[in-house]
């Protein structure tokens, strides 16, 4: 008889995490992490202030479970702002624990054992789990590189009556895609003729490059009472620790996600979220300067990693590169990693940890929200791995 002093069987159907696995194995080799998706500087002063002032004003205590009032506020007012769809905080916005929470949060809500959810590879590698996690059977459509498109007919192909939702994330991590208003009309018309919901991962919404433009699934026709849009402080802000993201969602699910957050989290930090509500009202030339400052970044290190023969793919948001390593003749994409970290000194994510497929076997991850010095001492590493290339050549 088989123990039961043993996981669950959904717990076997997914490893831990790579991204962060891979953060632990650069801090045992006293590598240059660019793995993770976490900055390295500073977070805004005026935000730090906030949070500071909200302890010392003892604001330590539980917050109303699905948000502090100012908090949520900020998020319905900032997205009607922006993009002219009226959204009521009352009933509409969700605090969570980070956009993490938020996923898994809405997740819960919305799946019954048995409905599929349709995923595009590369994803972040929590939303496999996410749908395993919450009943679901995972359907997944692939982004093709150069530009990271998807087959109209393959994907339409994933929807059927089953069907109860599909995961979006735009901008994209881990390829920097940025969905086109078309692609997104695409993705909308089969939400709407298979009565699915999408949940939009929008955490990297204010990161963008080169003309490129944020849309909101949600502002698409018919898609308002069908979208759940997740978003939180952690990119934007530099806050990544603090765990403060939300949910914007039609009335109608609103309820069923807040009660799941509440008995998974009870609520996010109540200091942290004051401070949130600070975040939100900063000028909009912050986040001008924020993209601009990002996009010097990407360039920096798109030129590094070409100099240093990996084939990128320039990404048009967030704050990662997607590469091809197949030029370095090793066998799999975990195989370089774990060199590049352990003998050249630099972390990276094995591509096959955003894929279900095996073309991630042939790509890695870089990350970008780096200070200057440290994609200086990152390219001055490589220097070892440019020695290896020749030498093999």
């Amino acid at each position: 008889m088989m123990s039961k002093l043993t996981g669950s069987k959904k717990a076997t159907q997914f490893t831990e995490s790579v991204i962060r696995e891979m953060t632990r194995l650069n801090q045992m080799y006293g590598g240059v992490n660019l793995s993770q998706g976490f900055p390295d500087f500073p977070a805004p002063a005026a935000v730090k202030e906030a949070a500071c002032a909200a302890i010392n004003a003892d604001v330590n205590q539980y917050a109303v479970t699905w948000g502090a009032r100012p908090l949520r506020e900020a998020v319905a007012r900032e997205f009607t702002r922006r993009y002219r769809l009226p959204i009521v905080a009352d009933e509409q916005v969700t605090v969570c624990c980070g956009s993490t929470e938020a996923m898994m949060s809405t997740m819960m809500a919305i799946i019954d054992p048995g409905d599929e959810v349709v995923i595009f590879e590369p994803f972040y590698e929590n939303y496999g789990p996410d749908a395993i996690l919450s009943g679901a059977t995972p359907r997944y459509v692939t982004l093709h590189e150069p530009d990271w498109t998807f087959d109209p007919a393959e994907l339409a192909a994933a929807f059927n009556a089953k069907t109860k939702a599909i995961i979006l994330n735009t901008p994209n991590n881990p390829t920097g895609k940025v969905f086109t208003r078309d692609e997104l009309e695409a993705i909308a018309a089969l939400c709407r003729k298979w009565d699915a919901i999408a949940i939009s991962d929008e955490i990297y919404e204010h990161i963008i490059y080169d003309g490129h433009v944020h849309v909101p699934i949600a502002t698409i026709e018919g898609m308002a009472d069908r979208t759940v849009t997740i978003n939180g402080l952690s990119k934007t802000f530099s806050v990544t620790g603090w765990r403060v993201g939300w949910t914007i969602s039609p009335p109608s699910l609103t309820g069923a996600i807040r009660k799941v957050h509440d008995f998974l989290t009870v609520g996010a930090p109540a200091p942290l979220q004051e401070a949130g509500a600070v975040a939100l009202s900063l000028p909009d030339d912050y986040y001008v300067k924020l993209a601009a400052n990002y996009r010097q970044r990407r360039d920096v290190l798109l030129e590094i990693l070409e100099r240093h023969h990996f084939t990128c793919y320039t990404p048009y948001g967030a704050y990662y590169i997607m590469t091809d390593i197949s030029a370095f003749g090793f066998s799999d994409d975990v195989e370089f990693a774990r060199y590049l970290v352990k003998d050249v000194g630099v972390a990276a994510v094995p591509g096959s940890s955003f894929y279900k497929t095996n073309a991630g076997r042939t790509k890695l991850r870089f990350c970008f929200c780096k200070k200057d010095e440290t994609l200086r001492e990152a390219d001055q590493r490589l220097e070892k791995l440019a020695v290896r290339v020749k030498a093999e050549v």
